[in-house]
């Protein structure tokens, strides 16, 4: 008896995903049900992500910066420079700011100027991190 409660649950939970499925996709075509964003408005989840992660990664800068006792201290320096910049740059391309679209290279680095200039734009748009 239990295996037929199981199997007409399993079915019901089949039935109820497809039709939520098939209402979602219907509904975008219809205006106003959906509220959708306007197009080149990133995602506020995806910029509170980023705006954390740039922050969990300034911290590791300078906890490395500050602790000469780190093991393998250049080299934690150098990934979490790397790190920041590539967030920097996601960071630039979320907020507006106008960067140079060039992927960085393992071994590439933002010049200080650069950062600065990005690091200052994003603030001045409301960025804190």
């Amino acid at each position: 008896m239990l295996w037929l409660l199981v199997l007409t649950g399993a079915a019901v939970l089949t039935v109820a995903v497809a039709a939520v499925g098939s209402l979602l996709r219907s509904d975008r075509r219809r205006p106003g049900l959906l509220p959708r964003r306007p197009s080149g408005v990133p995602d506020p989840l995806l910029t509170l992500e980023v705006q954390i992660r740039l922050g969990e990664v300034a911290r590791e800068l300078q906890s490395v910066a500050d602790d000469p006792e780190v093991y393998g201290r250049a080299h934690h320096w150098r990934a979490a420079q790397g790190a920041y910049d590539a967030l920097l740059l996601e960071a630039c391309r979320l907020g507006g700011v106008p960067v140079v679209d060039a992927p960085l290279q393992a071994d590439a680095r933002i010049a200080d100027d650069e950062r600065l200039r990005a690091e200052l734009e994003l603030s001045a748009r409301g960025w804190s991190w």
